[in-house]
């Protein structure tokens, strides 16, 4: 009998979790012919990527209306307020789908406390899944809503090994129910169309190079004064960020204001990064928090050198703490200068074996490998 799985993933802008979900579910559809799979369409959040799922099997499920263009979007308030808007707005529809349509499996990605408090209120015959994204802030409300439901959960999964352990060692919820998940970050056909594209990259030399939202999280203003500290015993070295978001202005202000325009460039936002990263020496990922860090996967299955910040919550472990990259601490001045410096003058031969070791770690990340993971924990099986 065909089981019905649907991903409840509501998501105001494109972070690294709505790549999560619609990989996660083109697995399921792709390699399990006994699931149909649904995306919930909570406010038209997932409507752009309508075709595109109908090709790879996954089928959307409107919630409510379309609504998402009236609201707020950046800033910490803002988007608190559309959150709240959101359960508030989500709550009646919710709950008539989970009493009429009764899904065998719904899997919670995002905005996750409105399903919680549902199922700590309300009996439903659906199996429910808490999927932890990103380093989770543990709150009053967090913590006591997430013990709660303990007895409610089928599973909750985690990106990374770290986080799992913190989760035990808080005693947030019960070691059985627990599972080690990795995202389902890597296409590889896709991968592979995308890194033989051209791009405007050519144009440069070897230069260093960043991914990612113009965020307080991403931690570019570090980033730059390091850069610049970095650039005084190898004045030709370049730095490209690809990447947009709210803090845009204000980092071109300060590259303006250091006089670095000619040696950090941005770029924007870009469709494709592999491009640019087969002709980078080097991913600088700067985060103050991460799960894993998706651009590191990325980076190092493009065999690009990492040097990444030791930050929680999954960056070291990708980076097997060292053996596959080089790791820094963000918040120390002068630390990634200082290991800028190393990289520039490390041998090609341990360059090379710390390459190695990020690639292998990388094709743990692959649909397939997410799948076959994902499908041991829809079947009740504790295997790794």
């Amino acid at each position: 009998m065909r089981k019905t799985i649907y991903y409840w993933s509501p998501c105001l802008t494109e972070v690294g979790t709505v790549k999560s979900t619609l990989n996660s579910a083109i697995s399921l559809a792709k390699y399990e012919k006994n699931y149909d799979v649904f995306l919930l369409n909570v406010f038209g959040e997932w409507n752009n990527y309508e075709e595109y799922l109908a090709k790879k099997n996954v089928k959307l499920e409107n919630l409510f209306y379309n609504y998402k263009c009236i609201l707020p979007k950046y800033g910490f308030l803002k988007s608190r307020i559309s959150y709240v808007l959101i359960c508030i707005l989500s709550f009646f529809p919710l709950l008539y789908f989970l009493k009429k349509k009764t899904p065998n499996i719904l899997v919670m990605h995002l905005i996750t406390s409105l399903p919680l408090l549902m199922i700590n209120f309300f009996n439903f015959k659906t199996k429910f899944i808490l999927r932890i994204s990103g380093y989770p802030k543990l709150n009053f409300f967090r913590k006591r809503l997430w013990v709660r439901s303990n007895d409610k959960l089928f599973k909750v999964t985690s990106p990374t090994l770290e986080l799992k352990k913190d989760l035990i060692n808080h005693k947030i919820f019960k070691k059985e129910l627990i599972e080690f998940l990795p995202d389902a970050i890597i296409n590889i056909e896709q991968f592979r169309e995308d890194f033989k594209s051209k791009n405007d990259s050519n144009k440069f030399e070897k230069y260093f190079l960043s991914v990612g939202r113009l965020t307080k999280q991403k931690n570019y203003f570090y980033l730059i004064d390091e850069f610049k500290k970095f650039l005084k015993k190898y004045p030709d070295e370049i730095l490209i960020i690809l990447g947009d978001g709210e803090l845009k202005n204000i980092i071109k202000k300060q590259i303006k204001e250091e006089g670095l325009e000619k040696k950090i460039l941005l770029l924007g936002k870009k469709k494709n990064v592999f491009s640019y990263m087969k002709n980078a020496k080097a991913l600088i990922l700067p985060s103050l928090w991460e799960e894993v860090g998706f651009v590191l996967v990325e980076a190092a299955i493009s065999n690009l050198f990492l040097i990444s910040s030791d930050c929680k919550n999954g960056p070291k472990e990708f980076l097997s703490y060292g053996k596959g990259g080089l790791l820094f601490n963000s918040r120390e001045i002068d630390n990634l200068s200082t290991k800028l410096i190393v990289f520039n003058e490390m041998s090609i031969e341990n360059r090379l074996q710390k390459k190695i070791t990020a690639k292998k770690n990388s094709l743990k990340y692959t649909l397939f490998r997410h799948y076959k993971k994902i499908n041991l924990i829809l079947n009740n099986e504790n295997k790794i």
